[in-house]
């Protein structure tokens, strides 16, 4: 023992320890839904991770900046002295739309970022701040790439004002190397980092397969990957928001490929906290649904009555019952 605290002292640095002393809690982001929590985490007050990255993809407009940008609204609501660096590669971040999604602007930073180099040089030097600060000053901090798949090189910029129409081979290598490099930094900080990306269909595929653009980078660097997909929402004739269809494509938190439904609202509601949990609740056999109406406490009410007034009939014993329903259905080992 004396000859591995030794070797400790001599190579070591402060992320270098005995495997006993490692902190072993696995910390959490509430992502303000319920019941994606459970999807991530394997427990509805659980989240995307604290210290790791978690990928958001799925095809155009199926609310990945707007999914963001509630997870975001949250971070920042449950940590008044918290803030977000958030790199946009899309032109699509504005002063109006982050107001209007009830963000905070005084603790967003908006980053704009073309080339995949440049994401990777602004994002280190940040995280490198970060870290020389002292312990005690740090405050809880989240990056965002929206999105991975707008990123360019600067050798496919170079070609194109030199009006060669190649295709850059590098850009995928890239990739790698810029995930190699932050997923310790961020994980040695504690700054948890969400990239949005696109989807494709894969071509000559057997059955129909998305696949994530931009290579195999991100696929091995992020701890969960989540494909999105939706319906929109109406209230009469307004379209109010969209139902949002996620599954765990790959997840180290919880298991894979499980779905749920989520709500998000289009105001700055963001995510419906408590959508999703009534299905979970029939799922667990905490109660049944009937024509429509779901039977609790002895009465059949109707799914939008529940939804309107949700901490009347999600009490705290039944919100219990439906945390362990979650684990079983979505942690690993149970």
């Amino acid at each position: 023992m004396d000859f591995l605290k030794e070797i400790v002292k001599e190579i070591g640095d402060d992320f270098t320890q005995l495997a006993k002393d490692i902190d072993g809690e696995e910390r959490y982001i509430d992502t303000g839904s319920y019941i994606f929590n459970g999807l991530v985490s394997g427990s509805i007050y659980g989240g995307v991770s604290s210290n790791k990255i978690t990928a958001i993809a799925g095809e155009s407009s199926t609310g990945k900046t707007f999914f963001s940008l509630a997870v975001v609204k949250n971070f920042l609501d449950s940590n008044p002295d918290g803030y977000c660096l958030y790199f946009d590669t899309e032109a699509a971040v504005n002063k109006g739309l982050l107001e209007s999604r009830g963000l905070d602007l005084n603790r967003v930073v908006v980053v704009n970022v073309v080339t995949i180099e440049e994401f990777r040089s602004k994002a280190l030097r940040a995280v490198d701040i970060y870290l020389k600060t002292n312990t005690e000053d740090r405050k809880p901090c989240m990056f965002v790439l929206d999105s991975l798949g707008m990123l360019s090189t600067e050798k496919e910029i170079r070609d194109a004002l030199d009006d060669k129409q190649v295709r850059d081979m590098t850009k995928s290598q890239l990739v790698k190397g810029a995930f190699r490099m932050l997923t310790l930094k961020l994980g040695q900080a504690n700054v948890p980092l969400i990239v949005t990306n696109h989807t494709y269909d894969v071509i000559g595929a057997y059955v129909p397969t998305k696949e994530m653009g931009g290579g195999s980078g991100l696929k091995y660097a992020a701890s969960t990957i989540i494909y999105l997909g939706k319906k929109k929402e109406k209230d009469g004739k307004e379209v109010i928001g969209n139902i949002i269809k996620a599954k765990t494509h790959k997840s180290r938190l919880s298991k894979e490929n499980k779905q749920v439904e989520i709500r998000l609202f289009y105001d700055d509601r963001g995510l419906d906290r408590y959508y999703g949990l009534l299905e979970l609740g029939e799922l667990g056999g905490l109660w049944k649904n009937v024509a429509g109406r779901y039977e609790m406490n002895g009465k059949k009410i109707y799914a939008k009555q529940i939804l309107a007034d949700p901490e009347t009939y999600f009490t705290p014993d039944v919100m219990q019952a439906l945390d362990e329903v979650a684990q079983k259905e979505f942690s690993y080992g149970s």
